[in-house]
This record gives structure tokens, C-alpha cells and sequence, in this order.
């Protein structure tokens, strides 16, 4: 008599590692995404001990396994603690400042099981609005007066960013029915009698003449 082979079986997975595949899967691609500024770490809040489950574009210093940060703990003590807490200020152990948003995520049970948190190093961007600000200084001088636009063109720009404006919108963005109302109301303040401005409109809006032209129609 012949004995059956019995083949263990794997363990089915479970919703928790469906769920943690997703997630780890998401925090990969939010890492990769916004390297080298933005780090990005998945915690396990069924283990609080050793809560970090992945770290990528690791910006912190910290590692797999170590313990969840104090919102982690909240998070598991309370249910009702918020979701999503985002834009918060943060500092990494060096010193640098740091921008955090932080994800809770829940079982089918309603209890916190994870969450992604989003680490930005905010130095970088700190510096080049600091060099940005400095270069886009002006000097008042006295008697210094000069215009590098053409008469007229700088207010048919002025008008057109204004219209746009009004309608939550960029120049480029207008579509083709705000255009023509757009077209409408710079003939009606006699901007389309400035010389080149067909031209000026056409470059500021992004389309060519012949449509400009159309559009006047």
C-alpha cells in the first residue's frame, strides 16, 4: 500500500498582508516620485516595538523595525485620533527642518493599522527662496525711469492676466468661448488699435495670430 504525500500547505495570506503589500507598493512609488526631498515610511501599528515596516528615500537616519514616533502610539489609543494630519512641522535628528504629513490607516474593524508618513526636508527650498528673493530685488533709484515694452503692449498683458485671473485660470488656459469674450472685451478698451497687439495677445495666450484673428470675428 502506497502512503499519500502530504504537501504542506503555505499559509493563506491575510487582509493585513494584502493590505501592507498595497501600501508598501504606494510608499515605494511616493518615494521614488519625490526623491531626494520627501522620505517616506510605512509604520505596522499592530507592533508599536518595532513599527517601521519600509523606509524609502530615507532622509532621517532611521531603519526597519525600529519603534513608532508618538503619533503612532496616539493612533493606536484612540481610534477617533484624525486620519490625516497634514503639513506639519517636523525637525530630522540633524537639525534640518522638516514638512510632515502623516496617513493613518484602518482595519475593517475601525482600529489603526498603519500609516504612511511623508517627511520633506524643507532646507533645500528654504535656501533657493532666500537666493530667489535676493535675485528678484530691485533698487529704487532716483530718477531712474525706463519701459523695455513697446507702448501699450504691458497693458493688454495686464488685462489679459486680469481676465484670467477673475475666471481662477492662467492666459494659457482660457478655452475658446472665455477667448472670444476675452477678444470682446480688449476691443472694447481699444487695445486691439495698438500696434502689434495681435502679436502681443497671441504670444501671451499661447496660440497663433490666425486664431487671434479668428476669434476677434
Amino acid at each position: 500500500m502506497k502512503r499519500k504525500r502530504v504537501v504542506a500547505k503555505k499559509p493563506a495570506s491575510t487582509a493585513k498582508d494584502a493590505l501592507f503589500e498595497q501600501l508598501r507598493r504606494i510608499a515605494e512609488g511616493l518615494g521614488e516620485t519625490f526623491a531626494p526631498f520627501c522620505e517616506v515610511v510605512l509604520h505596522d501599528l499592530t507592533h508599536p516595538k518595532n513599527a517601521i515596516f519600509a523606509i524609502h528615500n530615507n532622509l532621517s537616519g532611521r531603519q526597519v523595525g525600529q519603534p513608532a514616533t508618538e503619533l503612532g502610539l496616539a493612533r493606536i489609543a484612540d481610534p477617533h485620533y484624525p486620519s490625516v494630519i497634514a503639513n506639519y512641522a517636523n525637525t530630522f535628528a540633524d537639525g534640518r527642518q522638516a514638512k510632515s504629513t502623516s496617513i493613518g490607516i484602518k482595519d475593517e474593524s475601525g482600529h489603526y493599522v498603519a500609516a504612511l508618513c511623508l517627511n520633506v526636508d524643507i532646507t533645500l527650498f528654504q535656501n533657493l527662496q532666500a537666493a530667489i528673493s535676493q535675485f528678484a530685488r530691485v533698487n529704487a533709484q532716483e530718477g531712474a525711469h525706463e519701459s523695455l515694452s513697446p507702448s501699450g503692449t504691458g497693458a493688454i498683458r495686464t488685462r489679459i492676466d486680469e481676465f484670467a485671473a477673475r475666471r481662477a485660470t492662467t492666459p494659457r488656459a482660457l478655452k475658446t468661448d472665455e477667448r472670444r469674450a476675452l477678444l470682446r472685451e480688449l476691443k472694447e478698451a481699444g487695445c486691439l488699435e495698438v500696434r502689434r497687439s495681435s502679436e502681443v495677445i497671441a504670444a501671451h495666450l499661447g496660440v497663433s495670430r490666425a486664431t487671434v484673428y479668428a476669434d476677434t470675428k
